[in-house]
């Protein structure tokens, strides 16, 4: 309610004086923009569309003031994150004309009228970034009424962000916030003064939205990510001024690199949690690269929330944590204690992944599905979510806490996790237990629903394990029901089996980095649990 009635204010006259100011004439320095953009997207611009997640509109026909765009395009395109998309793929005379077209449009609808998405803390911080990077292809032009315009709006979102910025949500929103109100310091003539004020702000930024192992508050390794990239375009804007950054910048960069790598699979590829999806390895190395930090992967943390195990070429990863509070992430999934698995190059078991990250064409009842327990490689107690999922989309009770033991030998890694989540409604807490051997090829597993809380009456309840399978995963059921064998794309072939129950084979989907959902399927392992509990055990090995 504070954040909302903080923006109703924005249409104020007292906040239109606020945005009042001198005029800068000029940039004292242009930052590089230390990471590539979108291949493909960039092509698009070329062509005179803007693409984003499926929805694709004609740059001539782009109307900015009246324009019904879907959220993820009128982000992108609010943002100004095309014009890395651009700038990788054209040369600048090519560029120029697109990015003042644009630039045009986007300045006669939202320069003077304070409105939502446009002014947007969170949007306006990253705006800044991109404008000042990329400041050769919009600010090039002889028209000096559209440059001093241009540099003007600058100025006015930079007044609007001191005091927007610190209200936008804890995570990557406030970090792109104050990432932006700090370069319009350090850029836009006349900020010196109050840099010391503004760091102090980007320290609270910090603080509320990165825990101490490197993990940020949204636990997404999407959102991981773009923070790491936010940090690393705003060192640029320090370095353009041939400034020290802060220590707590290059400290955070530093924490939160490893453990970003936590979530890598074999194939360099970022493995689908809270919504996100698997971020391409070839882009995914080169932000990395970009950040200049050089670490190993981070195997174990409490506040971030990811386990990882590697032997071998086999990695597997676990959600050994609570969902995100809802205050700091849209799109939050029920996904404690579910696991993703690869051997080398190919993913074996998967979550379905992409809740925030689909393309447009992509119905919002699947957009919601997949933020579900069953969406998810864990086990589900009837069909319902181990944290509660609102119709508003905001996350609810359910998980509140997770217990974790983890031991090292030469022979095998374990890892014995529980939460909580089914205590409430159904009188069972869910253990797991994970064993990967030293040389990567035998996964063993154990689920067991134990009873906790008040003693439940009443009949057998269903439950299911479920093991969504990487895409091109061949799988063939044995007879007995109690197995099935699983072909790699690659061609190797390893072994499910299990004990306590049967499996079957049912169709899955699983969204791709282009925000695609991809036909797969999934291992289901169903049974009922007496008021005693029920105890689940299988294994993954390799045989070829």
């Amino acid at each position: 309610m504070a954040e909302r009635f903080h923006r109703l204010t924005w249409r104020t006259p007292i906040h239109g004086l606020r945005l009042r100011g001198r005029h800068p004439l000029k940039l004292i320095a242009v930052p590089d923009d230390p990471f590539f953009g979108d291949v493909e997207r960039g092509r698009a611009l070329l062509e005179g569309r803007i693409s984003y997640r499926g929805e694709s509109h004609a740059i001539a026909d782009l109307d900015l003031a009246r324009g019904s765009f879907g959220k993820p395009f009128a982000e992108y395109l609010h943002s100004f994150a095309w014009l890395r998309d651009l700038s990788s793929v054209a040369t600048r005379a090519n560029a120029i004309p697109i990015a003042e077209a644009i630039m045009r449009r986007w300045l006669d609808a939202h320069a003077d009228l304070v409105t939502e998405p446009a002014w947007r803390g969170d949007l306006w911080g990253r705006r800044i970034l991109f404008w000042t990077a990329h400041a050769p292809l919009i600010l090039s032009s002889g028209d000096l009424v559209y440059r001093s315009r241009v540099l003007n709006t600058l100025a006015r979102g930079a007044r609007h962000l001191d005091r927007a910025a610190d209200k936008a949500a804890p995570g990557a929103p406030r970090i792109a916030a104050v990432s932006g109100v700090l370069a319009a310091n350090l850029l836009v003539p006349g900020g010196d003064t109050v840099r010391a004020a503004l760091e102090a702000m980007f320290t609270r930024a910090i603080h509320v939205s990165v825990y101490e192992d490197g993990g940020n508050v949204a636990r997404s390794g999407m959102a991981q990510l773009d923070i790491v990239m936010l940090l690393g375009s705003l060192r640029e804007c320090y370095w353009a001024r041939r400034i020290d950054p802060p220590a707590i910048l290059e400290q955070t960069v530093t924490r939160m690199v490893p453990a970003l790598l936590t979530l890598l699979h074999g194939d360099g590829a970022l493995s689908s949690w809270q919504g996100g999806g698997p971020f391409g390895a070839e882009r995914l190395a080169q932000a990395i690269e970009g950040s200049g930090v050089r670490a190993r992967p981070l195997r174990q943390s409490r506040d971030w929330g990811y386990q990882r195990l590697a032997s071998g070429g086999a990695v597997l990863v676990l959600d050994a944590a609570p969902p995100p509070v809802a205050r700091v992430v849209a799109g939050g999934c029920a996904s404690t204690l579910a696991f993703e698995f690869s051997d080398g190059p190919a993913r074996i078991v998967v979550n379905c992944g992409g809740a925030r990250d689909v393309a447009a064409q992509v119905p919002a009842a699947l957009a919601d599905a997949l933020r579900s327990t069953a969406a998810h490689s864990t086990l589900v107690i009837g069909d319902s979510n181990s944290t509660a999922i609102h119709a508003d989309g905001t996350l609810g009770r359910g998980v509140s806490a997770v217990e974790l033991v983890r031991q090292e030998s030469e022979g095998a890694s374990r890892i014995e996790a529980s939460h909580d989540g089914y205590v409430r409604r159904y009188g069972f807490t869910h253990r797991r237990q994970l064993v990967l051997t030293a040389d990567g090829r035998e996964l063993r597993g154990e689920d067991q629903l134990l009873p906790a809380g008040r003693r439940r009456r009443g009949g057998p309840l269903a439950f299911a394990v479920r093991f969504h399978l990487g895409r091109g995963v061949q799988v063939s059921p044995t007879a007995d029901g109690q197995a099935a064998l699983l072909r790699l794309p690659g061609g190797a072939l390893w072994q499910f089996r299990c004990r306590g129950a049967a499996v079957t084979v049912e169709e899955s989907l699983w969204v791709d980095e282009h925000g695609r959902p991809q036909r797969t399927h999934q291992l289901v392992v169903g049974g009922e649990a007496a008021p005693g509990g029920a105890n689940i055990s299988w294994a993954l090995k390799r045989a070829v």
